[in-house]
């Protein structure tokens, strides 16, 4: 069975025991801090094990992206750990239990309609003490018991230990199933039921108590299962990877092996590469923090991967296209979004490089130091890690060819306290834990938005969050940290999507609120500011009242995003789709997918055909609509964005449409005008744009009258077409003056330069000359130095100066006196006595200082240098 059939025939079987099928979520979860990534498949239906916010359903079954980064050593070397994989899983919030998972995991398993496994291949493990599942497991399903093993709280429990280690809160007992592929070594887990039936309180013994309702989450690796049904001993010899696998060989230009010495390289350029074009489609740029950083050191480890096997030129981005072609039929934009994910690719391999050459010196001057047999530090390692960027994976294998070892658990402890973690155990606790936002979405599930149609509205207050809890009332008046309040209904807009939070005020007879910002959270809006008067409790009927001229000037930005969107795929192409934005008031920011910056026709392109589309007036209509429709229609949606079954589908004339929650305008002539303030890089491959409209664009534009009326005055120019030339004026008679300047300088260094050599220390037929100068500047300094050497004889000097407030040092010998004393000698005495440090070649060299106080001493320093060099 194809990869791609599994997850149908998956998916179809649970769907058939009345699970709603839902889609995979996104990567990034949004609004859960807890996790880089999402780990797991339970991860979107937290808020269902919670028993929080409204039944939509009791059973799911979804297919879900994942990626976890725990266990990144391992990948390529083990036959089934990955960074990114899918995981099949079936979902029960109180419904079936494990009666009906434990028989619908074998009907599934073993049924010939479905995957007709070999029940004898098959083996089970359960909970210690848990005699349900073993006796379902043996007396009903039919297992013998010689197949069915017990083990202990780590290895069957979830989360591992949590009886006795915890954390707190819903957990329960687990059940493994394996399957023995024939030839393999030993079984593989294909699937793990979780029973989660308790609530851990306290410390053991009698912590368990039994939940109201019982939940069943369970996960089955979709590679893994596959590798199973298509007799191979390792994922990444199915059908959907190994042609990764083998593309990455032929860029590299290596021949794949399983066993071979290659072979474990290769896996890992596949994998790391998979992983980072579905992160980078979803929006995720290579950065130096949070998933950036994940996709950034993922790529890297890839490229080294091929660099140690003597490819050193950029080669990832060349296996995207395979990556796509295998992925494409359960994620098919993943074609819409492959040239920009190859060109992020192809730039972060080019900066990655670059840091390789640049980096190398510092390296092999580690390496020489620590000889052969000698160890590079864990400190050192640790400095060209986090300043050059090199991979420690990199500085070990140099140091292997080399003959020399490396403090590894030296650069690991320098390295903990900064270390990234992604996976299961983080995701755990926010299960777990019930904070006040949740509970707030237990009681009344969501705030009901009015804002599409008005500025203002009544609401209940149904929770009052102060520093970070929450309290059923609140008197402190314009306290020092600003407190959260959400309405059941209310106008205000949440921030997301782009779209800020609006601003404005909570009033009822008991309270005034100012509200400074509203953030949303699932489907609570959560008015953020500081009580003016009164006091407010959990209860009170308020009205919401948005500042109103704020709304207008977002509604502007964000239509005129819309129009922004179109006007840039007119003018470059299809292929510039939106990678983010921030709408505010009359300002947008956009970012956008282009591999180099746009020339100023293409700017001035745009920008024309923006307002062409305002001055239009086309008619903006929203209709709500299911995302397949909204889907089958063309509308834009931003990748890596969650929507939900309904989505809000917003339409300009016969030129835009897009998924969309924020708020707009009526007619894209409302926008009264837009213009196009910036455009500039953001990320490999990512180019923004700033553009005002409304107020702010007519601001921009009377503010450019005014410079230029200015600029006119100044230079008496009669019409702003005369400004060129004047410049021009102006440039030429700069130009003669700083000739004239020059010609005078040389004339002044000459005649200086003769009076330092006439007051020269002659030591062994040298003159030395290490003296300050005063209100000099740094080209003057060289100036000095180029008279000095080329009129002295032989000469070996030092000149100082303080410029811009530091010292500034250059030494200088003439050829025949290197044989005694090298200028960087001096010059390293000279600049340790000033706070500095500096270097060059044995006839030149600079450096600078940050103490100006001591340059006598450093003269003295340098000038003892000269004298005892040359007098042996």
């Amino acid at each position: 069975m194809k990869t791609d059939d599994l997850r149908e025939a998956y998916l179809s079987f649970f769907e058939s025991k009345g699970c709603v099928r839902r889609p995979s979520d996104v990567l990034v979860p949004h609004g859960d801090p807890t996790v880089l990534f999402t780990p797991a498949g339970m991860n979107q239906f937290k808020n269902q094990f919670l028993g929080v916010g409204p039944i939509e359903f009791t059973k799911a079954t979804t297919c879900q992206k994942c990626i976890r980064t725990g266990d990144i050593g391992n990948v390529g070397v083990t036959a089934y750990h990955h960074t990114f994989f899918e995981m099949l899983g079936n979902f029960s919030f109180g419904d079936y239990f494990k009666r009906e998972a434990i028989h619908w995991a074998w009907e599934f398993l073993t049924g010939k309609k479905w995957l007709g496994l070999d029940p004898t291949r098959l083996t089970v493990t359960v909970y210690l003490d848990d005699d349900e599942a073993s006796n379902i497991w043996n007396k009903e399903i039919g297992v013998p018991v010689e197949r069915i093993s017990r083990c202990d709280e780590y290895e069957n429990f979830w989360p591992a230990g949590a009886p006795t280690d915890g954390p707190d809160g819903v957990c329960g007992p687990c059940s493994e199933i394996y399957y023995h592929t024939p030839g393999a070594p030993k079984p593989v887990e294909i699937w793990n039921l979780v029973f989660t039936q308790f609530n851990r309180v306290g410390a053991p013994p009698n912590n368990l108590k039994p939940l109201p309702k019982n939940n069943i989450d369970t996960g089955m690796g979709l590679e893994r299962t596959a590798s199973v049904l298509q007799g191979v001993i390792t994922n990444f010899e199915i059908d959907t990877l190994k042609p990764i696998v083998l593309a990455a060989a032929e860029t590299v230009g290596q021949k794949y092996e399983l066993e071979g010495p290659s072979g474990r390289p290769l896996r890992r350029i596949a994998d790391h590469v998979r992983a980072c074009t579905m992160c980078i489609h979803e929006g995720v740029q290579p950065g130096p923090s949070k998933q950036g950083y994940i996709v950034r050191q993922l790529l890297r480890r890839a490229l080294l991967e091929g660099y140690l096997l003597g490819k050193k030129d950029p080669f990832l981005s060349q296996v995207v296209p395979m990556v796509v072609e295998m992925m494409k039929r359960p994620y098919p934009d993943l074609v819409a979004s492959q040239e920009i994910v190859q060109n992020v690719i192809r730039e972060e391999e080019k900066q990655f490089l670059g840091v390789i050459d640049r980096a190398l010196p510092k390296y092999e001057r580690l390496a020489q130091k620590a000889g052969k047999g000698g160890t590079i530090s864990g400190k050192e390692a640790h400095d060209l890690h986090s300043q050059e960027g090199f991979l420690i994976e990199l500085i070990e294998a140099m140091a292997a060819r080399d003959e020399v070892k490396v403090d590894r658990k030296g650069f690991e402890a320098c390295v903990r306290d900064h270390e990234i973690r992604s996976g299961s155990g983080a995701f755990a606790d926010s299960v777990m834990a019930e904070g006040p936002i949740d509970a707030i979405r237990k009681a009344i599930g969501k705030s009901e938005f009015l804002g599409y149609s008005d500025e203002t509205g009544t609401g209940k207050v149904a929770g009052i969050i102060a520093e970070g809890k929450l309290v059923n009332d609140f008197a402190e008046i314009d306290s020092a940290a600003p407190i959260g309040v959400v309405l059941d209904r209310t106008p205000f807009y949440g921030e997301i999507g782009g779209q800020v939070g609006d601003t404005g005020k909570l009033e009822a007879k008991s309270f005034v609120l100012d509200v400074t910002d509203t953030q949303r959270d699932g489907d609570l809006v959560v008015h953020i500011g500081r009580l003016k008067s009164g006091k407010i409790t959990v209860g009170d009927e308020a009205s919401a009242v948005i500042d109103a001229e704020r709304r207008a000037g977002i509604r502007r930005a964000h239509s005129a995003t819309h129009i922004l969107h179109h006007a840039l795929q007119t003018v470059l192409g299809p292929n510039a789709m939106q990678r983010g934005s921030k709408v505010e008031d009359d300002v947008l920011r956009f970012d956008f997918a282009h591999k180099q910056a746009m020339t100023p026709a293409e700017v001035i392109a745009v920008e024309r055909e923006i307002n062409a589309r305002i001055a239009d007036g086309a008619t903006v209509k929203t209709d709500v609509v299911d995302i397949k429709t909204a889907r089958e229609r063309g509308a834009k949606a931003l990748f890596g964005e969650k929507y939900p079954d309904l989505v809000r589908m917003v339409s300009m004339g016969d030129f835009s449409l897009e998924l969309c929650g924020g708020t707009h305008l009526s007619n894209t002539g409302q926008v009264g005008l837009t213009r196009v303030i910036s455009e500039e890089p953001v990320a490999a491959g990512v180019r923004r744009i700033v553009a005002y409209t409304g107020e702010k664009a007519i601001e921009s534009v009377r503010d450019q009258d005014n410079l230029i009326k200015q600029l006119q005055q100044q230079l008496r120019a009669g019409l702003p077409s005369e400004l060129p030339a004047k410049v021009t004026q102006l440039q030429d008679e700069l130009r003669e003056v700083k000739q004239e300047l020059s010609e005078y300088t040389k004339q002044s260094v000459g005649i200086e330069s003769q009076k330092l050599l006439a007051a020269a220390e002659i030591v062994n037929g040298v003159k030395v000359i290490c003296r300050k100068l005063e209100k000099i500047t740094r080209d003057q300094l060289r100036a000095y130095v180029d008279e000095l050497r080329g009129k002295g004889g032989s000469v070996a000097l030092l000149l100082a100066a303080v410029i811009d407030d530091k010292v500034a040092l250059i030494a200088a010998v003439t050829k025949d006196v290197q044989a005694k004393v090298k200028a960087s000698d001096s010059i390293r005495e000279a600049a340790k006595v000033v706070g500095g440090g500096g270097g060059g070649r044995p006839d030149l060299a600079e450096a600078g200082g940050k103490d100006p106080t001591k340059i006598d001493a450093a003269l003295e320093a340098a000038l003892a240098t000269y004298r005892k060099a040359l007098a042996e």
